[in-house]
């Protein structure tokens, strides 16, 4: 088994904390360490991942960032894309690139996410297990493709959702595994009502397990990628007047649905306290200090209250205070906070962290 992570910056829910100088991943949002550097700590500690080594995590990234993986991460190897495309792109490319033996189980994980430090054993077990039982053959597929699926917590659009099999579900190893039926690409608000409502769901947390040779084999029948993408990977201008032909896409729309309509995905229950960390209301939720609110563009006006925090951008760095009543628009992203003028501390703590890592990386 071999570990890829997809470290390919964005987080625009979290500006101005995250920006394109140093994305979310690279930030140490949660505690001392970067999200990044948790999501490596993480597969390495324990005995559930026996065996695996620094050597055999590779982390996908924007040229832009190598340098910060290797300050972060160390001797791991690392796989630069000329610039972002999205997952299906930086998954190919991982692919073709990293040279491992094509029945060896591919595990890819986001480097942003967040795992309830009492659950960390369990899920790398569900990772171990699902690698050794699911990934290598299952539900009569003989190299399926495996996801893992969170409990939705209620109708969100920032997610992609999993439509098990649930009639057809096995406990598999200490697993609840299924086959899937369907695989939904974040879809619009109506619909993700419909699908939360109907009980019968789980988010996509963006974590796969396969073997190469089934995610090639995928690959080159839902796309173009690896035709386009493995003639240019010796030459960095090759590689580059490739990515420029590439459409950006996710893993979820360019393969896995159309994969799930072929019966070729199963889907894993993943019960481990999940994150995305996907904006203000999430990150702070897991600091313990659960708010509403988000991010508001450049020329956007909203209405605030006393008891709501903006974090804005000043002189050359992050301020957290306190809003005024009336209604406000700004030039430059603000992170509009409601309600959580009592979490002034813990936001500047937050900021402080944040701006020490940058200093000492």
């Amino acid at each position: 088994m071999y570990v890829v992570i997809m470290a390919g910056g964005g987080g625009t829910r979290l500006w101005p904390l995250s920006r394109p100088e140093r994305p979310k991943p690279f930030l140490p949002l949660t505690g001392e360490l970067t999200l990044l550097q948790e999501t490596a700590r993480r597969l390495m500690e324990g005995d559930e991942l026996e065996g695996l080594e620094l050597s055999d995590i590779a982390v996908v990234t924007d040229r832009r960032y190598g340098s910060l993986v290797r300050e972060q991460l160390g001797p791991v190897r690392i796989v630069t894309e000329p610039v972002g495309r999205n997952t299906a792109a930086a998954i190919a490319l991982a692919t073709l690139t990293i040279d491992r033996p094509d029945d060896e189980v591919m595990v890819v994980l986001p480097a942003d996410h967040r795992i309830d430090p009492s659950r960390e054993g369990v899920f790398r077990s569900v990772l171990a297990r699902a690698a050794a039982h699911l990934a290598t053959g299952s539900f009569g597929i003989t190299d399926p493709l495996v996801t893992l699926g969170v409990q939705p917590t209620g109708p969100a659009t920032e997610y992609g959702y999993l439509v098990p099999r649930y009639e057809a579900g096995q406990r598999i190893e200490g697993l609840d595994a299924y086959p899937l039926m369907a695989f939904e690409e974040k879809p619009v608000a109506a619909r993700a009502r419909t699908l939360f409502e109907s009980g019968g769901v789980a988010w996509n947390a963006g974590m796969f397990l396969w073997r190469r040779r089934a995610i090639r084999r995928a690959l080159e029948k839902y796309t173009s990628l690896p035709f386009l993408l493995e003639p240019a990977v010796a030459s960095e201008i090759a590689l580059k007047a490739a990515y420029d032909r590439i459409q950006p896409l996710s893993i979820d729309h360019a393969v896995m649905e159309g994969a799930a309509k072929d019966h070729q995905v199963v889907m894993a229950a993943l019960n481990v306290g999940w994150s995305d960390l996907g904006g203000w209301p999430a990150l702070l939720e897991a600091l313990g200090h659960p708010i509403d609110g988000g991010v508001i563009a450049p020329g956007q006006s909203a209405d605030t209250t006393e008891d709501d925090l903006l974090v804005q951008p000043q002189a050359g760095g992050l301020i957290v205070r306190a809003a005024e009543t009336g209604t406000m628009t700004s030039e430059r992203p603000v992170a509009l906070l409601r309600n959580a003028r009592d979490a002034q501390p813990l936001v500047q703590a937050l900021l402080d962290r944040c701006a020490a890592s940058e200093v000492r990386g």
